[in-house]
């Protein structure tokens, strides 16, 4: 793991905090289609179904989460790509609105805040493993050309019920986050991000890097 502080990022990230955080609406109304194993964006053809929820649970490390949003991507959407880096920071805490992560357009970098998961883990730590599937598909799906937020939304939405189901808790964060806001931000404390100090998840795309207990 290195770390490392960059003022160019910095400034991207301020930017980023202004155009990206989220802000409650209306959760997210699509058809999920999981019967059969035919998922919409396979174009009606059946789709062998991993036990993604066994493997969610036995993951080790961000980099084995990843390896599995990158398996579900795979199946549905028949995309990947390799050479991902992940950074984690500290990007401040917004309890009006939600930050979690973002990825800087024609990089191959994926900026996770920390402040969410060290708020999951006081709150409601069986949220943890779910979240960051959720997070980083949302993520990865961009670094694919999905740039759209209301598109790759509802990807993620679909992506992760045909994975796991629609009671699993990576397809309700999908569906709608406001619920679970009180894990993910600190309700009474706003903060901007630190002095971007960036944390880089040596290995992270191949599987060894080592951040979940």
């Amino acid at each position: 793991m290195a770390e490392v502080t960059k003022n160019l990022l910095y400034v991207i990230i301020c930017a980023f905090l202004i155009a990206k955080t989220y802000i409650p609406e209306a959760p997210i109304s699509v058809r999920i289609m999981t019967n059969n194993n035919i998922h919409p964006a396979a174009g009606g053809l059946k789709v062998p179904r991993k036990d993604f929820s066994a493997r969610l649970e036995r993951a080790g490390s961000l980099a084995d989460i990843f390896e599995l949003v990158k398996l579900a991507v795979w199946n549905s959407r028949k995309k990947s790509r390799a050479g991902i880096m992940l950074g984690l920071a500290n990007l401040g805490n917004h309890p009006g609105g939600f930050f979690g992560a973002f990825y800087p357009v024609g990089s191959n970098v994926i900026v996770l805040n920390k402040v969410p998961l060290q708020r999951i883990q006081e709150t409601r730590p069986e949220l943890y493993k779910p979240y960051l599937f959720h997070v980083m598909l949302h993520e990865y799906l961009h670094t694919l050309g999905y740039l759209s937020e209301d598109r790759v939304r509802a990807m993620v939405v679909e992506i992760t019920a045909y994975a796991f189901g629609d009671a699993h808790l990576a397809t309700k964060i999908a569906l709608d986050t406001v619920p679970f806001f009180g894990n993910l931000v600190y309700p009474e404390a706003a903060w901007k991000a630190d002095d971007m100090k960036m944390e880089l998840v040596g290995g992270f795309d191949r599987g060894s890097a080592g951040y979940i207990a």
